[in-house]
This record gives structure tokens, C-alpha cells and sequence, in this order.
């Protein structure tokens, strides 16, 4: 399989490390160095494109893969409100689209857990809820696209909240995120259940990229000459 990497950071870095690792060839290797110099003449030696770069970029390098006829694995966050839009371009171009806000694994099942406990929850209007994401210095969005996931989740279940936002509120309807930004922090969201008896955590917690490297990897693999618009939830079945 040959692999275009449109975002080398350290993301990318990581998912080449694994793909080599696998026999995979790289073609194209996107950074800051060569962002606005890269062709669709060289996007095209690619099968499959995995895009983690800046909200400002994703859609143009996403269009641009749709446009080649390459399937694309998007892992960039902060953008999503325009995501309709990349899914009526991917239709129109009949291309190859997989977004996740998170490629880890265990991130996918803690957000089934997430909505199981949701779902209990929801008769026990005593206990108010809030989530807290933690992440590297470097990562720009906040809150993350993994917390906001959770969140929506959340809100799919809790009819007493209707929806959320940043930092500490007031209002009973509000579900708070808490985004907290400190050094060499891979990712750990957490959500919380509070009473004035007792409380109830749970929380994943992320002990490097390589999680998220493995996930995206095998979204490229499973992305390999498909068409159509996928998520973490078709390629776990």
C-alpha cells in the first residue's frame, strides 16, 4: 500500500514509523516545508491519504484528495461545524472519506461507555455532569474533538441538558468542558457524575500517540479502494 501523510508532525511521524514497519511505502510526506508546494501530480502515486494537519487547511487537503480520486483518513479537529459541506464535496466527487475525532481504540469503546452509563444515568437528577480534557501544550483546539464527541454523546441521553460549553457554568440546562493544556500530555478526558452523596468518574487516559497512530493505520488499510463517507464505528464491526 502506498500512503500520502499530509500533516508530518509528530503524528505523522508516528504513523510513517508503523507503516514502514508494515512494508508500507510513504509517496508524499506533507509538512510545513513543503505545504504549499506539494501537486496532485504527486498525491496520486498515493492509495490512501491520512490528513492530520491545522482546522485552517483540513478541508482544502481533504477537497484535494477527493479531487485525486484518493480515500482520505482525517484525524484533524476544530473544523467540524463545515463538516457537511466536505461530505457533500466527497458524494459529488464519489470519494473515499473516514473521519474520526479519535483513532484510539479504546477511546471508541469509552465512548459506548460513555452513552451506557449516560443512559443510566439519566433518571438521577441529582448527580450534575461535567467533562475535563487534558492535553499536550501544542494541541490548538479546545476544547478537543474526542471531548466534544463525548459531549454530544452525552446529550444524546441526558434530556436535562441541552448542550455544552467551555468552562464553568450556571445554568442547570449546561454541560461544562473543562480543557486544560499542559506539557507532553498525550490525551485524558474524563467525565464526571456529582452529587452532594457521592460521585462517579469515568475516564480514559492516553500513555501516547502510538494508540491513535495504530487506529489511523488501520483506517488506511480498511480505506484502501473504498468509496463513501465511514467512521471508527463501520471499521469496528
Amino acid at each position: 500500500m502506498k500512503i500520502a501523510i499530509i500533516g508530518y508532525g509528530k503524528m505523522g511521524k508516528t504513523i510513517e514509523q508503523l507503516a514502514i514497519e508494515k512494508g508500507y511505502e510513504i509517496v508524499l510526506k506533507v509538512d510545513k516545508n513543503n505545504a504549499s508546494t506539494w501537486t496532485n501530480e504527486q498525491l496520486k502515486k498515493a492509495d490512501v491519504a491520512i490528513e492530520f494537519t491545522r482546522p485552517e487547511s483540513a478541508i482544502e487537503n481533504i477537497s484535494r484528495c477527493f479531487e485525486c480520486g484518493v480515500p482520505v483518513i482525517s484525524g484533524t479537529t476544530g473544523w467540524i461545524e463545515k463538516m457537511q459541506e466536505v461530505k457533500n464535496a466527497c458524494q459529488k466527487m464519489n470519494g473515499g472519506f473516514f473521519y474520526a475525532s479519535n483513532f484510539s481504540v479504546g477511546v471508541n469503546l469509552f465512548f459506548k461507555l460513555n452513552k451506557i452509563l449516560a443512559k443510566m444515568m439519566e433518571a438521577y437528577v441529582t448527580y450534575d455532569i461535567s467533562l475535563e480534557e487534558i492535553h499536550h501544550t501544542q494541541k490548538l483546539d479546545a476544547p478537543s474533538g474526542t471531548a466534544i464527541t463525548l459531549a454530544e454523546g452525552l446529550l444524546e441521553q441526558i434530556s436535562r441538558k441541552s448542550k455544552w460549553v467551555k468552562e464553568a457554568t450556571q445554568q442547570k440546562n449546561e454541560l461544562p468542558i473543562f480543557s486544560k493544556r499542559i506539557e507532553n500530555v498525550p490525551g485524558t478526558h474524563a467525565i464526571n457524575y456529582d452529587s452532594e452523596i457521592d460521585s462517579i468518574e469515568i475516564k480514559h487516559t492516553a500513555h501516547s500517540r502510538l494508540g491513535f497512530a495504530k487506529g489511523a493505520l488501520m483506517a488506511a488499510e480498511w480505506m484502501n479502494h473504498r468509496k463513501g463517507i465511514y467512521g471508527m464505528e463501520d471499521l469496528l464491526k
